[in-house]
């Protein structure tokens, strides 16, 4: 499965707040949700991503409650993955269980800039950037996490089995 898309950028410890604010929890509409998209981290960001566009964070990215509207917004309003130097535990797993592809690289995410157009192959565990000819190098999911990506979410993947 490959991706490509713009980066977006952001700096270290973005909670779960920023990437989607909790005065827009009183829905559960995942559509309604990915129209408030890391409005508290760049208020115009809806406005300037595209479908299949890249998340690029710093450390702890995710970080603060455990609610999994956070990554629900992101992949519902197109973002293709995320890529950061680190995850909080909770926000990865959430990303993980709603088919949210998610990678951690230290090198990529420092290296990677806004505007940056980058290729991901989700099941070779590589990062790439075209234009320098750079490509990085990423922990490969176990099987049973790419099936869970390959359906959409754990959900579809466990009403499969």
């Amino acid at each position: 499965m490959k991706l490509k898309g713009t980066v977006h950028k952001f700096g270290n410890d973005i909670n779960t707040d920023e990437i989607l604010p909790g005065r827009y929890l009183n829905t559960s509409d995942p559509k309604e949700l990915a129209k408030h998209c890391m409005e508290d981290a760049d208020t115009n960001f809806i406005k300037k991503m595209k479908p299949g566009d890249i998340i690029v964070g710093g450390e702890n990215f995710g970080c603060g409650s455990s609610r999994e509207h956070a990554p629900l917004a992101i992949k519902t309003c197109g973002v293709s993955c995320v890529i950061a130097k680190s995850f909080a535990r909770i926000f990865y797993r959430n990303a993980i269980n709603i088919g949210l592809p998610i990678f951690t690289s230290k090198e990529a995410a420092g290296n990677l800039n806004a505007g940056d157009v980058v290729e991901v192959d989700l099941f070779k565990g590589e990062i790439s950037k075209p234009s320098q000819k750079k490509t990085y190098k990423v922990e490969v999911f176990p099987e049973f996490i790419k099936e869970i990506m390959k359906k959409g979410g754990l959900m579809a993947y466990a009403k499969k089995k």
